[in-house]
């Protein structure tokens, strides 16, 4: 008989489905949090993972998803999901998982869904390569600097500014790289503070207002964090927290020091000069 983890924090649906899966042959151990997930991995051997991708907080099914491919990666794990404009983003991951299913789940299909997989388990899921942050956010440059720039150009205030994409695209990703030093060990240093002040100089002669800056910085942190939460699958879990800690109070000293430069180049030069690329 297999052993199924069923993770759902839906009340509703921990007390019909695992009932549902057991008629089909399945011995279902449920859980309702991520805590309880990971402490039943520990504990016992299971030959499927079935888990909601969001548990409580949005994507962190990941987390669980992770945990067993790590410690059971011969594990058929497939990921619930009830928001079907996420598809396109599961299919990106659909070599780390073995398939998933949209909520509603049609109990025929998910049902027959298991058997194949479980049927097809004549190979070993090796477990997946783990990531520092550092090596994710280099990996990833230009995909968090196409985001942010689509995301920010939106902005009716930058649209007005009429200010060259290629030259906000190229600080933020001198700023990415700046962050992903810093997660390999190098000290927020006088390069650092220098790139970050020439960047607020530079929107204050270009006429930018304070509220445009601090959005800028909004949506930077954002995008970046979103990336993260995309690629939990492939990322060292045990250190991410503080990874992603690390980051974000990078984030506020670069952000501090644009806008010391910001509010001091402000005070002294008449806006709406253009200025050169910070770099």
């Amino acid at each position: 008989m297999p052993k199924l983890l069923f993770v759902d924090d839906e009340l509703s649906l921990r007390l019909t489905l695992p009932a549902i899966l057991q008629m089909h042959g399945y011995l279902v151990r449920v859980a309702a949090t991520v805590p309880e997930a990971l402490r039943a991995i520990q504990a016992e051997k299971f030959d499927v993972l079935l888990t909601d991708l969001n548990i409580g907080q949005p994507g962190d099914g990941f987390t669980v998803v992770s945990a067993m491919r790590r410690t059971q990666p011969e594990a058929v794990t497939i990921i619930l999901t009830g928001y079907p404009a996420f598809q396109t983003a599961l299919e990106a991951i659909r070599n780390q998982v073995d398939d998933y299913i949209v909520k509603p789940a049609n109990v025929e299909m998910l049902v027959g869904l298991l058997e194949r997989k479980l049927l097809d388990r004549d190979y070993v899921h090796n477990p997946l390569d783990q990531k520092h942050l550092s090596q994710l956010l280099r990996e990833n440059l230009e995909l968090i600097a196409d985001r942010w720039l689509g995301e920010i150009c939106k902005d009716q205030e930058f649209a007005s500014l009429g200010l060259d994409g290629d030259e906000q695209y190229g600080y933020l990703v001198d700023k990415l790289r700046l962050i992903s030093g810093m997660l390999e060990g190098k000290d927020f240093d006088n390069e650092a503070v220098a790139s970050a002040r020439r960047f607020g100089e530079c929107r204050s002669l270009q006429g930018a207002s304070l509220n445009l800056v601090l959005q800028e910085a909004r949506v930077a942190r954002h995008v970046i964090l979103g990336v993260i939460q995309e690629n939990l699958l492939v990322v060292n879990v045990s250190r991410v927290i503080g990874e992603i800690i690390d980051i974000c109070d990078w984030l506020d000293k670069i952000e501090e020091q644009t806008l010391i430069s910001y509010m001091q180049c402000s005070q002294t030069t008449r806006p709406g000069r253009k200025a050169a690329r910070p770099s």
